[in-house]
């Protein structure tokens, strides 16, 4: 198999660090240089139509997109550490929080930097600054109804490491170096205390 990744991205960050903690090795790694716009050639949209990163090409050819279609298939390759789910109530629990990481604060985080940040103005054509503000209010809101989460149990999706927590850190490691977003700059302890703990797993060194 081959993972087509672009280097500070934070899609292909996030499988890269699911590979990590499952452990798999073997699968080579193309880059994309998303800068000089090689994302947009042909030869890439044969594989991902909508010029999104990453991309797994499957042995048989095949190209999946989408950061959780990539980790999905993943975990069905390789069982353990169980990343998503053992039975489909902790799978729906897992997803849930998934979800909700990746939509409000991932998504939000993506929109705030891609629409004020002048380095990536070239890439978002037009940048609207005022939506991207309003975006990093709201990233703020759920970063706050996290902190407050993470009084109650240690991790994004309750008592164990998660896919969820992937998504929460790779976010906020975006934000952080982009931005310069620290939770406990924003009388945020407890994320905070999170994101450091995170940052000591052998795979938050991938990038």
């Amino acid at each position: 198999m081959k993972l087509y990744v672009s280097p500070r991205a934070p899609n292909p960050r996030r499988v890269l660090m699911f590979i990590a903690e499952k452990g798999l090795t073997g699968i080579e790694q193309e880059i994309i240089d998303i800068g000089s716009g090689q994302h947009l050639s042909a030869a890439f949209r044969a594989r991902s139509p909508l010029a999104k990163l990453p991309v797994l090409e499957l042995d048989d050819g095949r190209s999946l997109g989408e950061t959780r279609a990539i980790c999905t298939y993943l975990e069905g390759l390789v069982a353990e550490p169980n990343l998503m789910g053992n039975d489909f109530e902790e799978r729906a629990f897992i997803e849930m929080a998934d979800r909700r990481v990746e939509l409000y604060l991932f998504g939000g985080i993506a929109n705030w930097i891609r629409h004020t940040h002048p380095g990536l103005a070239p890439l978002e054509q037009p940048q609207f600054p005022d939506f991207g503000h309003s975006q990093a209010e709201k990233v703020r809101e759920v970063a706050r109804w996290l902190d407050r989460k993470l009084a109650s149990e240690p991790y994004m999706a309750g008592q164990r490491f998660t896919i969820a927590d992937i998504t929460a850190f790779c976010a906020l490691e975006f934000a952080r170096g982009l931005m310069k977003f620290r939770p406990a700059d924003e009388d945020m302890p407890r994320l905070q205390a999170w994101r450091d703990r995170i940052s000591q797993r052998p795979s938050a060194g991938v990038s």
